[in-house]
Order: structure tokens, then C-alpha cells, then sequence
């Protein structure tokens, strides 16, 4: 049996909002599951909606200065070369064979994903396709803003019913980019699993949370904190499969 593989998608987004300030995916978010899953030999594919490089948000640097498995992913020549040089998301949409390989696909956050993931066809097709497959969706901070716009077959809602974490309203408030960014992700996914489901969040801020819904195929974190979880988790589910 051939090792687990996993697609990671990243935003192509790297403006914040009106700002003028940078942004794109969170250091941490793919350098902590990508640790935990490389280190069971797991395969990880890094795709864009542009394809091509992919920015680290800055303020994600900065804040993993003293985290060696982030500083080590970060300046790696192996690992640099996932997101400098992803692949478009062009080529995995309606594309059977292309996805056929993959347990599962991946959505690290950062402020980036929050800008274009919600609003990409292309990504919104490629988790149902990954769905319809019967294959895990995870995703992890501001990640699962790809999700909430995410329709099956029959129209409904992909999160309706379900139960979900992300990025909290108290968390964005702390970080001082609730006016900034276009939909507080707390709201919208709760919104969107509606009253049959649930959005579930740590006793505190910042607290670690992941939460695993649809029989270990939709797995959610709730922030920076919560990233290496999240791999422990798509780690579990794929290698029982």
C-alpha cells in the first residue's frame, strides 16, 4: 500500500485589504501539520488558485521567530520549493485522475485565504469533487473560510448541519482586524452549518481546538495553536482508511 497523500492549498491573495499592509497563508499553520505529516511519510502537494508562488503572511514570520519547526520549513530549500512554486488549482478541478491520488486536501489559514478562497470557483468545485470522492476536508484557522461557500450536488450547503471551528470573533478582535477583513469567519460558518449544526470554539482565546465531524471527513481547527492538532488528526483519519 502506497503512503497517504495530501493536497495543501494556499491562498494566492497578499494584500490586506485596504491597509496597505501585506498578507497570505500563516507560517505555522502549514509548517506544524506538515512536520507531523511528513514525519509519517505522508506526501503533501501545495496548489493556488494563480499557482506559482504563494506568500507567507509577514506578521506569520515574526510571530515564529523562536519556532524552530516553522523557521525550519520557512528556510528549507526542499520545503521552500512547496510554496514558491505551487501548482494551480486549474489543474486538479474536473479532473478525476488528478485528485484520484490525494486523501484528503488541506487549507491552511491566514488572512490571505479570507480575500480570495471563499470566492474561487475553482477551489469551491474542487471540495466537492474531493467530498464526492468520500476524501477528509480539513482546514485549520481562517482556513475553512474556503468551506462556507461550498454547495453539492443538490445545492445544499457543504457545512449545513455539521460542526465546525475557525477563527473566533474574539480572536480576530484581538488581533485587531475585525473591520479589516470581508466577513468575520465566526459568524459565516455558523451561518452557514445553520441550526442543525454547531460551531464549536476553545473555553479561552487562543485555547487549542479541533473539531472532527462527517465520520472523520471534515476536520476543522480553531487557530495558530490548534495547527499541529489539525495534522494529528487528518494523520489518523487517512492512515485508517
Amino acid at each position: 500500500m502506497s503512503a497517504p497523500k495530501v493536497l495543501v492549498v494556499l491562498t494566492s491573495h497578499d494584500k490586506l485589504g485596504d491597509t496597505g499592509k501585506p498578507t497570505g497563508w500563516y507560517l505555522s499553520e502549514l509548517a506544524h501539520p506538515y512536520d507531523v505529516l511528513n514525519s509519517a511519510s505522508v506526501s503533501l502537494t501545495v496548489a493556488s488558485p494563480a499557482g506559482g508562488h504563494s506568500t507567507v503572511d509577514p506578521s506569520s514570520i515574526d510571530a515564529a521567530k523562536d519556532d524552530q519547526i516553522s523557521q525550519n520549513f520557512l528556510n528549507s530549500e526542499s520545503t521552500k520549493l512547496l510554496f514558491e512554486q505551487t501548482r494551480p488549482l486549474s489543474e486538479f478541478v474536473g479532473n478525476p485522475s488528478a485528485i484520484a491520488p490525494f486523501a484528503a486536501i488541506f487549507f491552511p489559514g491566514g488572512h490571505g485565504p479570507m480575500f480570495d478562497l471563499p470566492v474561487s470557483s475553482e477551489s469551491q468545485q474542487l471540495v466537492r469533487e474531493f467530498w464526492d470522492a468520500g476524501k477528509v476536508v480539513a482546514a485549520v484557522c481562517h482556513g475553512p473560510a474556503a468551506l462556507v461557500n461550498v454547495k453539492l450536488g443538490d445545492g445544499s450547503l457543504l457545512l449545513k448541519g455539521r460542526k465546525v471551528t475557525g477563527f473566533t470573533n474574539e480572536e480576530e478582535d484581538q488581533v485587531g482586524l475585525s473591520k479589516v477583513v470581508p466577513f468575520l469567519l465566526e459568524d459565516k460558518l455558523k451561518e452557514a452549518v445553520a441550526t442543525e449544526g454547531g460551531f464549536e470554539k476553545a473555553e479561552s482565546a487562543w485555547g487549542v481546538k479541533v473539531v472532527v465531524d462527517a465520520g472523520g471527513r471534515l476536520i476543522t481547527g480553531q487557530n495558530p495553536p490548534s495547527a499541529k492538532a489539525v495534522g494529528e488528526a487528518i494523520l489518523k483519519v487517512i492512515t485508517l482508511q
